[in-house]
């Protein structure tokens, strides 16, 4: 019995050791972006994304055609073949894990700041990324937020306009504002 115990451990060790996850299919993406001819804004609410609190892993997927612009032309030219593609690209993936998992207290209210490492997928192109965030922790309420930069949006196949006097209409870096509130999974 003791050999089909350890063997069912090196087999299944999920079955005996879970692994608690959080979950949200409500996040909050916003993108910023300021150039000479004015400020750029979306909203995205159907961000999802999981974290592993015994490993670290984290996962975003976030939907392109669910950003919100205040302009419905801008909505239109960001969903377009020549810039975000959103039709053969729909969705933009980070895969990464949070590299000083030991300082949150997942069992403890508190706020702690966190450095997260991983792969941003943009059109099929994917680059590393690092971004400091934070992870709060409330009555057993889990809520992740961040604020970084995408820098040099080009690099990802993002086009820009065709026409030389719009070009500068599209900015290089993307300021990028997250935030969500995790249940268990």
């Amino acid at each position: 019995m003791k050999k089909l115990t350890l063997l069912l451990i090196v087999l299944f060790p999920t079955l005996f050791f879970a692994q608690t996850k959080y979950i949200t299919r409500a996040g909050h993406a916003n993108l910023f972006s300021t150039t000479i001819a004015e400020d750029i804004t979306a909203d995205n609410y159907k961000v999802t994304s999981t974290i592993n609190a015994e490993t670290g892993a984290m996962v975003f997927v976030i939907p392109v055609q669910s950003f919100e612009f205040k302009k419905s032309l801008m909505q239109k030219h960001f969903n377009q073949e020549n810039f975000m593609n959103s039709k053969a690209f729909p969705k933009i993936k980070f895969k990464g894990e949070i590299k000083n998992l030991s300082t949150v207290k997942w069992d403890k209210d508190g706020k702690y700041p966190v450095t997260v490492q991983g792969d941003l997928t943009i059109r099929d192109v994917t680059k590393a990324l690092s971004a400091e965030g934070t992870i709060s922790i409330e009555k057993g309420i889990v809520t992740a937020s961040s604020v970084f930069m995408v820098k040099q949006i080009s690099d990802y196949h993002v086009g820009k306009p065709t026409r030389k006097s719009k070009r500068d209409n599209v900015a290089e870096n993307i300021k990028i504002t997250y935030k969500g509130i995790y249940k268990v999974k």
